[in-house]
């Protein structure tokens, strides 16, 4: 039995691959296992792993660390891409100091994210040129980094999608759809006042996402002037208590980005 097993032991190790047949033989494994950054970076991390004497756990931890983290990165940048922003605007870029009413202890939290897997929503209110769009879109890609589906529209053309769905008989196939982002931005609400059917239409998707999803939404208008913008004062009470019920108000003041730049402009012009 001994002998048997030694014999078996030896052919084994005899029939190791060459290093040229390992290559092969890990970029064929890589391949079909879908897994493009370990076959790119085996061979650079067994060298480092032999010069510092990694064990072999801590080598397939490394190896594994970097595929996950590549993974990630290409999910984030696909989650991003995915969400329609109309630009790129992260928090980073925001200056706050234009916007003193805007709490960073706030900010900082909801940056987090954590507020989409609780189905809370965030509601942004203040005059415009003050960056509510920039903010909602920041956190927007705060949100895909840290793993959600987010989609992006204003809130005429979430109505137009939700109207074009009604007239085809889809609207609650639509709003099943809708329902798959675990967040969606709907900016600049009250900018344009909606008619009857259109108020009925954003009511049902607000609705249709209560305790289900987030809702991200901007809005130039205080609460108490949603009924001028839905043409119901009633449509816009029912709508406001599901939207604040779970959620995070944010109403802020401070000077038009558009106007301050354009005061500077001409102060500028002036000096010359």
């Amino acid at each position: 039995m001994a002998t048997t097993t030694s014999t078996r032991a030896s052919a084994t190790a005899g029939q190791r691959p060459r290093p040229d047949q390992l290559d092969s033989k890990l970029a064929y494994l890589t391949r079909v296992l879908k897994t493009p950054t370990i076959g790119r970076v085996w061979q650079d991390l067994a060298d480092t792993a032999r010069e510092a004497n990694w064990s072999h756990e801590e080598y397939l931890s490394a190896v594994l660390e970097r595929q996950v983290a590549d993974r990630e990165s290409a999910g984030n940048m696909m989650r991003v891409r995915t969400a329609h922003f109309p630009a790129i605007k992260t928090l980073d870029d925001f200056n706050l100091e234009h916007l003193p009413s805007l709490r960073k202890d706030v900010l900082a939290h909801l940056a987090t994210a954590t507020f989409v897997p609780k189905a809370d929503n965030v509601v942004l209110l203040g005059p415009p040129g003050i960056g509510k769009t920039h903010l909602a879109i920041g956190l927007g890609i705060k949100a895909a980094q840290a793993g959600n589906s987010v989609l992006f529209d204003t809130a005429t053309n979430w109505i137009t999608r939700l109207s074009r769905a009604h007239h085809a008989g889809a609207l609650e196939t639509e709003l099943k759809k809708i329902r798959r982002y675990r967040l969606i931005i709907i900016d600049e609400v009250g900018y344009i006042p909606f008619d009857t059917d259109a108020a009925n239409l954003f009511f049902q998707l607000v609705a249709s996402r209560y305790e289900q999803a987030s809702i991200l939404v901007t809005s130039n208008l205080p609460f108490g002037r949603w009924g001028e913008v839905f043409g119901d004062e009633v449509v816009a009470a029912a709508m406001i208590d599901r939207l604040v019920h779970h959620a995070e108000v944010l109403t802020l003041a401070g000077d038009s980005y558009r106007t301050r730049a354009r005061r500077e402009l001409l102060t500028k012009d002036r000096n010359k």
